[in-house]
């Protein structure tokens, strides 16, 4: 390989420099090709994130750009905790999640809260109920702290005439997903912070205001054997002209 004094050449951008570019986000994935779901490959993305730390940043009190994965909804994880929670979802049952950010404030939560359902119900989906993502605060730094939602994330069953029709569960998940949008900002900024995380039958996003390092230790369910998953997609953010926050970490 040339060294760092070697001029390259680029026979159609003969003024490119290749010393001069610079990287931003740190992103990448983790895929086992037989399709086989294992929470080895959800071990191996968290790792994968740490290092490419380097590629976001973090303020001085260690609260970071923002880093997330998506990964194939972990089924093992949702039937446990279902039936922890007492919610009509049997093993094997077609579901979906919603995974959202959501106002602290009780009143504002209610309000979203109603919202999503009566739109999901609208559309012809049964909602199965809510669930308090678990989340180890100790790990944000004080600024993404004082501002972290509060995380829930809602369990759907599909529409009798949608079952086995993945792709139509999908769109009307979708459209769900825009509708929700659109009502939630019609209602006006009290509902804020408020932000679709993922609304999805097949993929779900946990993203936070932090660094890839903190990534697992916050959300303990990326942790869990349970969590199980074919594939993952991490992102490292990094912050450039905008100021960090939990809508913008990725994906």
């Amino acid at each position: 390989m040339p060294g760092k004094n070697t001029r390259w050449t680029h026979a159609r951008a003969p003024d490119l420099d290749p010393w001069r570019e610079h990287d931003a986000c740190g992103v990448g994935f983790v895929a086992r090709a037989s399709g086989e779901r294992s929470h080895a490959v959800a071990r191996l993305a968290l790792e994968a994130l740490k290092r490419v730390a380097h590629r976001g940043a973090a303020a001085t009190d260690s609260s970071g750009d923002g880093a997330g994965v998506l990964t194939q909804i972990p089924a093992p994880l949702f039937y446990r905790e279902a039936e922890r929670l007492e919610l009509p979802l049997a093993a094997g049952q077609s579901f979906a999640v919603g995974m959202f950010f959501l106002p602290r404030e009780a009143a504002a939560l209610a309000r979203v809260t109603a919202i999503i359902e009566d739109v999901l119900r609208g559309d012809g989906l049964s909602v199965l109920g809510w669930r308090e993502v678990p989340v180890r605060l100790d790990v944000l730094g004080a600024g993404a702290r004082a501002t972290c939602p509060a995380i829930r994330q809602v369990l759907i069953a599909p529409a009798a005439d949608r079952r086995g029709d993945d792709a139509a569960w999908e769109r009307a998940l979708y459209l769900a997903r825009k509708t929700i949008d659109a009502r939630v900002a019609d209602a006006g900024p009290d509902l804020e912070p408020f932000f679709v995380c993922s609304l999805s039958a097949r993929t779900i996003v946990y993203k936070a205001l932090l660094t890839g390092t903190q990534l697992g230790a916050f959300f303990p369910d990326l942790e869990s054997p349970d969590f199980e998953t074919a594939l993952a997609v991490f992102h490292q953010r990094y912050s450039t002209n905008t100021t960090s926050s939990w809508p913008l970490a990725q994906p």
